[in-house]
């Protein structure tokens, strides 16, 4: 089963510095990275800037329709206005299976802020605890997966933090 991460890093250029660490997990097979993006917040900017980074080995498993339709709704739905707003909510619905319902767009909305960064990582066979350590030390926060309940909560124990909800 794909799961979708998401790390958030207090500064502009953190998601982009850790990509040399998830190619190092994946090398060490410790992660198999499906697909991945991240974003950057400049302070003074309007919107984010974001990149789809592929399976950081040769052409993503989404593309980059399925990352523009999310950050749009994460980051382009509040400027559109509530009448454009309302017409998304149908497709947020329908992310919901995997893991992206109303409640992981309103957390990375706001937390995903100017100053900000966030990597979004789809992967499968992730080795959790070989993992967890290397992105804490970065600075990183877990913001979202749509692991198993346990395996989330063993995730956010290890980064110290209290689970934010029951599961995505």
């Amino acid at each position: 089963m794909a799961t979708l991460t998401v790390w958030r890093f207090p500064t502009v250029e953190g998601a982009e510095n850790a990509l040399e660490l998830l190619r190092q997990l994946q090398k060490q097979q410790l992660i198999s990275i499906a697909d991945a993006a991240y974003v950057t917040w400049p302070e003074g900017r309007k919107k984010p800037k974001t990149k789809d980074l592929g399976s950081l080995t040769g052409a993503g498993a989404m593309g980059g329709a399925f990352w523009g339709l999310l950050f749009g709704l994460i980051f382009l739905v509040p400027l559109l206005g509530a009448a454009v707003g309302a017409a998304i909510g149908a497709l947020t619905g329908s992310l919901s299976h995997i893991g992206i319902d109303e409640e992981f767009i309103e957390t990375v909305r706001n937390q995903v802020t100017p100053g900000t960064s966030a990597l979004f990582v789809m992967s499968d066979g992730t080795v959790l605890d070989r993992v967890v350590e290397p992105f804490k030390e970065t600075g990183a926060t877990l913001l979202s997966t749509n692991l198993s309940e346990e395996e989330e909560s063993r995730l956010r124990e290890a980064f110290g933090e209290a689970p934010q909800r029951e599961r995505l």
